[in-house]
C-alpha cells in the first residue's frame, strides 16, 4: 500500500495513580475495543504538560491532579487510514488528590469509561504496546520518588 499522506504531531498524557499509589488509571473505550491511558493531541500555544493535565480532565473527568514527575516521551509510529502516522508523546506521572470528578465534554464521556486497576492489571491491559511501556516508566519513577 502507498501511504499518500504523512502525519506529524505532539499528544501528551499521564500515568495517573491513586494517593496510596496501588492503583493507576485506565480508561475503557468500547466502541474501538481498547483500553488506553488519557492522552491527547497538543493544542497550538500548549505545553505537553497544560495538554496532560486537559487531557486526563476531559478523558476520565479527574481534574483535581498533582504532577509528580515527568516520564519522557517516546516516537510511535504507525499507519492509520491509508496514512502514515509519527506522534511524538510525553507522559507524566500525576496523583489524583481526590476522585471528585468535573463535568467532562460530551464526546469523552460517550467515548471512555474510567476504571481503576492495580499496576500488574494495567501492565496486563492495556491495548497497545507503546502505552505499556508508560507504565513501566511510571513504576520506576514511582519506586525512585519513594526512595
Amino acid at each position: 500500500m502507498i501511504y499518500e499522506k504523512k502525519v506529524f504531531y505532539e499528544a501528551a498524557g499521564g500515568v495517573v495513580i491513586t494517593p496510596d499509589h496501588k492503583q493507576v488509571l485506565l480508561l475503557i473505550r468500547p466502541a474501538h475495543d481498547e483500553i488506553r491511558l488519557p492522552k491527547g493531541h497538543v493544542d497550538p500555544g500548549e505545553t505537553p504538560q497544560q495538554t496532560a493535565l486537559r487531557e486526563v480532565a476531559e478523558e476520565s473527568g479527574y481534574g483535581d491532579l498533582e504532577l509528580l514527575t515527568d516520564l519522557g516521551e517516546q516516537l510511535v509510529a504507525f499507519n492509520y487510514n491509508g496514512r502514515a502516522i509519527q506522534r511524538t508523546e510525553h507522559y507524566y506521572l500525576m496523583v489524583i488528590r481526590s476522585k471528585t470528578t468535573t463535568e467532562r465534554p460530551a464526546a469523552d464521556t460517550e467515548q471512555f469509561i474510567s476504571v481503576w486497576a492495580s499496576w500488574e492489571e494495567a501492565q496486563q491491559s492495556l491495548t497497545f504496546e507503546a502505552e505499556k511501556i508508560w507504565i513501566e516508566r511510571g513504576k520506576q519513577a514511582l519506586e525512585r520518588i519513594e526512595l
